[in-house]
């Protein structure tokens, strides 16, 4: 049952667990603000829409250091 969960979270959840181990070992001033944006998204009545707020940035600086590099 471990081994099920373990590979659903890691199908469902692999670009969050890239980003806390990128954020997470390099610095832990991003790893709270990305946590806090979790917690905002799960507890606050407008979730769904601060993800997608938050998500339209996060493109943009993705393709930005895509083209930029």
């Amino acid at each position: 049952m471990g081994a099920h969960h373990g590979g659903y979270c890691l199908i469902c959840c692999w670009a969050l667990m890239a980003l806390l181990f990128v954020f997470g070992a390099m610095n832990l001033l991003w790893i709270t603000g990305l946590a806090a944006l979790v917690l905002a998204e799960k507890l606050l009545p407008a979730g769904e829409r601060i993800a997608q707020l938050t998500g339209l940035p996060l493109i943009g600086a993705g393709l930005w250091l895509l083209v930029g590099s």
